[in-house]
C-alpha cells in the first residue's frame, strides 16, 4: 500500500536526495569502491554496493576497510575513495540528470528546498557549487553530519529543522531502497524516482506517495503539491 499522499498546499518544503536524483553518480561510487578492494585484492560485486548505498561516508568507508582488508584506516579509505569522486567531477563525469536544474529552480520559486545526502560534505559542496544549484538551497545535511544514515530517518529530520518545517509538511525525493525507507521513516511525503541501473525493493517504493517516471513528472507533482506564493 503507498503512503497516504496530503491535501495539495499541505506542504511547505521539499528535500532532494543528490545520488540518483540530481546527478548520475551511483555507478561511480560502485567504481571507487570496486577500484579500492581490487587495489587490495578483494572483489568487490554489486551485493556489497546494495549492502552499503545509503550509507554515510563514515559507514560505508568503515565497511569497505573491512572487507578490502585494508591497511588504511576508515578515515583515509574515506578520503581515498571521496578524492577519486572529487576526480570524476572535475573530469565532467558528475552531470545533472535531464530535468534536474529546471526541477530545482521551479520548486525552489515556490518553497524553501534542502538536500539530504549520504555523500560526504566535501562532495555535497563541490557538486552544488559546480552546477550553479548552491543559491537554491536553504540547507545541505551529510548523513556523516548525524548519528546514522539511511535508511534512518535522521538526515531527513535534521534536513526539516533545517527548513524549520515539520516533516508531515516536506515532500522528500528519492530513488534508492534505503533513501526511500528514510524519508517515509521521518513521516514526509515521499515521490519515489526508481533508479533503473539500482532499483529500489517493493517495501521501499511501498512508502511512496508517487512513483515518478522522470524529474518532470517529479518537478510537476511537487510544485502541484505547494502553496502558490511561498512560505
Amino acid at each position: 500500500m503507498t503512503q497516504p499522499d496530503r491535501p495539495n498546499g499541505a506542504h511547505r518544503a521539499v528535500v532532494f536526495d543528490m545520488d540518483g536524483v540530481l546527478v548520475e553518480s551511483e555507478h561511480l561510487w560502485e567504481r571507487m569502491w570496486t577500484r579500492f578492494a581490487a587495489a587490495r585484492g578483494h572483489t568487490w560485486t554489486g551485493q556489497e554496493t546494495r549492502q552499503v548505498q545509503g550509507m554515510s561516508a563514515p559507514e560505508w568507508a568503515a565497511f569497505l576497510a573491512e572487507f578490502s582488508r585494508a591497511a588504511e584506516s576508515a578515515a583515509d579509505t574515506e578520503r581515498i575513495v571521496v578524492d577519486d569522486m572529487i576526480a570524476a567531477l572535475d573530469d565532467g563525469e558528475i552531470e545533472l540528470l535531464p530535468g534536474a536544474e529546471k526541477m530545482v529552480t521551479d520548486v525552489a520559486a515556490r518553497a524553501p528546498i534542502a538536500l539530504a545526502s549520504s555523500a560526504p560534505r566535501r562532495l555535497i559542496d563541490a557538486v552544488l557549487d559546480r552546477h550553479g544549484l548552491t543559491p537554491h538551497f536553504s540547507a545541505t545535511v551529510s548523513s556523516a553530519e548525524v548519528p546514522r544514515g539511511k535508511p534512518s530517518p535522521d538526515v531527513y529530520l535534521a534536513a526539516a529543522r533545517e527548513l524549520g518545517h515539520d516533516p508531515a509538511h516536506c515532500l522528500a525525493v528519492e530513488d534508492s531502497s534505503n533513501g526511500l525507507r528514510a524519508a517515509a521513516r521521518a513521516g514526509m511525503t515521499v515521490v519515489a524516482i526508481p533508479n533503473g541501473d539500482y532499483p529500489p525493493a517493493e517495501d521501499a517504493l511501498a512508502g511512496a506517495a508517487h512513483i515518478a517516471t522522470d524529474l518532470d513528472d517529479v518537478r510537476l507533482r511537487l510544485v502541484g503539491s505547494l502553496p502558490q506564493h511561498p512560505s
